[in-house]
């Protein structure tokens, strides 16, 4: 499932300032006395009573770095109005300075100074907090980089760590051999946040609004991701790419894990252009859900990911959110051919990465983590999943399938057919349930024949959308749910 369509992307003007600059990511080693990683000398060098000058200073005292993006916030009405030596932009009160194509190269020990003229009313505080690449400046450690930040807590009654879930012939099982499901909701945000400049998550993942996810029951979150925000690629705003997302992904797993809960990080959006039938986008980046993954970039973000959290056995991989070769292609067989194999498959205009392709990445990096692998038609459609799974030389390998009342199998005849097959080989992993109807008459029978056949599911989605624009379980992020997310919630509180 996408989310619902936002607001202009407020930052359309840095991005295309941005667009085609690879920055190079500072990372965070200093200890605490330590030389900061990047230091920021901000001074206003003229006042009158509707405007003024400013100028940053910045150090760089880290590793050398080819390009830099620096960004901070006012705490004003201030706005900026034009600047020199770095190309800069507003959004709202953040305000980024990205280098000229002259003035990159930025060695360890050296400095630049950029300035700027700027509007203003009633006060003229100076900014506190300046990232450089996404690094926070001007203090010995690196602050947790998820709003808000808050640290993750032990919550009341210490539910422990999550299961270290593995296949078990058709069930899912953990590190003691008893038989788990995995039933919990998404948490969409990470997908589009970043790329549209708005952000990390939409809406918190602090401490609290996870112990108010944990108090429905919920055993599993959904993470969906976006792999240009975790490569840091850029076209992204550097204060929520590469090593800031990756940061901020990795302290929402801390935050589930610490109430018990078993984080499911997913790759929803991904880069490649499609323009045919069904396309989500004419944009070439990762802006909206594409046909199949892309072999650029896709198989280096699993690498990456299973690299992130190989040595924590808790964390599941969802390979890839809705596949849909078959809307590109002639034929099924074509369509399930692409989705394992990859390469070039008809009807999609760039070289494709496979089912297979993105579990062998997983896999190379000596990640033996739960890995889900979801069918075709949006993960509707598991007919021939059997027939063209990919080859896990771990045997840890599940079936992802997502069912809304307006999909194609939304009956249990469908169901029985295609289904209870697969069901009865691997573990059957439903990553989306939901309706457009706002309330919860389609997902209680889905849930029903899940619960009949041992299999996992997760309601789309905890989020405070209109349910008119898409599935959303709660009106208010303390768990207050919609007439939708009633029926998750009550039946997830009769099963724990």
């Amino acid at each position: 499932m996408s989310p619902p369509p936002r607001l202009p992307i407020l930052l359309a003007g840095a991005a295309l300032l941005l667009a085609g600059t690879a920055l190079v990511p500072l990372v965070s080693t200093s200890a605490a006395g330590a030389t900061p990683l990047c230091t920021v000398q901000y001074a206003t060098t003229n006042q009158w009573d509707s405007g003024f000058q400013g100028s940053v200073t910045i150090t760089n005292n880290g590793p050398a770095v080819s390009s830099w993006a620096l960004t901070f916030a006012f705490a004003g009405n201030q706005k900026v109005t034009q600047g020199w030596n770095a190309k800069w932009s507003q959004s709202g009160t953040t305000v980024t300075a990205a280098n000229e194509s002259w003035n990159g190269a930025l060695a360890t020990g050296a400095n630049i100074s950029a300035g700027f003229l700027a509007s203003w009313s009633g006060t003229n505080p100076a900014p506190t907090v300046f990232k450089l690449n996404g690094v926070t400046c001007n203090q010995d450690t690196e602050p947790p980089t998820t709003p808000p930040t808050t640290p993750p807590t032990t919550p009341p009654g210490n539910p422990g760590a999550p299961p270290k879930l593995h296949v078990s012939g058709n069930q899912l099982v953990d590190q003691n051999g008893a038989t788990r499901r995995m039933l919990g909701v998404n948490r969409s945000g990470g997908e589009f946040m970043c790329v549209q400049g708005y952000g990390f998550f939409d809406g918190p993942v602090d401490d609290a609004s996870v112990a108010a996810i944990a108090s429905w029951g919920v055993n599993t979150v959904r993470i969906p991701l976006n792999e240009e925000c975790w490569l840091g690629l850029g076209n992204v705003n550097p204060a929520y790419a590469g090593t800031a997302y990756i940061s901020a992904v990795r302290d929402f797993v801390g935050r589930l894990e610490a109430h018990g809960i078993t984080p499911l990080v997913e790759l929803h959006w991904t880069y490649g252009q499609y323009t045919g039938n069904s396309s989500g986008c004419a944009d070439i980046h990762a802006t909206c859900q594409k046909p199949m993954p892309n072999a650029q970039y896709t198989p280096a973000f699993w690498t990456s990911v299973a690299n992130t959290f190989k040595a924590d056995p808790a964390v599941t991989f969802d390979l890839f959110n809705e596949p849909y070769p078959d809307r590109a292609t002639a034929t099924a067989d074509q369509a399930w051919a692409c989705w394992r194999d990859g390469g070039t498959c008809p009807g999609i205009g760039y070289e494709v990465a496979g089912m297979q392709d993105l579990l062998d990445a997983v896999r190379a990096t000596g990640a033996t983590n739960l890995v889900l692998v979801p069918g075709i038609a949006y993960s509707n459609d598991l007919s021939q999943w059997l027939r063209y799974a990919p080859t896990d030389p771990a045997g840890n390998v599940a079936a992802a399938w997502h069912s809304y009342n307006f999909n194609t199998c939304s009956t249990e005849t469908c169901w029985d057919s295609t289904l209870a097959p697969v069901a009865a080989r691997v573990p059957l992993v439903a990553g989306e349930i939901g309706e457009n109807t706002c309330g919860h008459g389609y997902i209680d029978r889905v849930m029903q024949w899940l619960d009949q056949h041992g299999a996992s599911y997760l309601g789309w989605t905890w989020n405070t959308w209109d349910c008119s624009t898409g599935p959303s379980l709660i009106s208010k992020y303390d768990g207050t749910p919609t007439a939708f997310g009633a029926g998750l919630r009550d039946h997830l509180r009769a099963l724990s």
